[in-house]
């Protein structure tokens, strides 16, 4: 299944931001770089399956808001104790002012 789902409009996500986003019973997190480059993760840590999309981002990276592990939200690559698995990362397109992740 490699379906592209509509997750948000381009402009619901501030430049340097992340936003939830649930869909088929799964959390993912959308991004939005200083870059205006859009980006998707899994949407809950590896460490302890709280939501990033409650975390701080900062350039391209994520900061978990429970223990501040952080992951590169490009690359999924984890970047700070206590995380130690990587995140996964989704194709993003943006089509018509919409954010579309591409989910399979």
């Amino acid at each position: 299944m490699n379906d592209w789902v509509e997750a948000c409009a381009a402009g619901d996500i501030d430049e340097e931001d992340v936003m939830r986003f649930d869909h088929a019973g799964r959390t993912f997190a959308i991004y939005r770089s200083p870059d205006d480059e859009y980006f998707a993760t899994d949407g809950l840590c590896t460490h302890e399956k709280v939501h990033l999309a409650d975390g701080l981002v900062m350039d391209d990276i994520i900061e978990c808001p429970k223990h501040n592990g952080r992951f590169n939200y490009k690359t999924g690559d984890a970047r700070g104790a206590p995380v130690c698995v990587n995140l996964k990362t989704y194709p993003v397109r943006v089509d018509a002012g919409k954010v579309l992740i591409q989910i399979g």
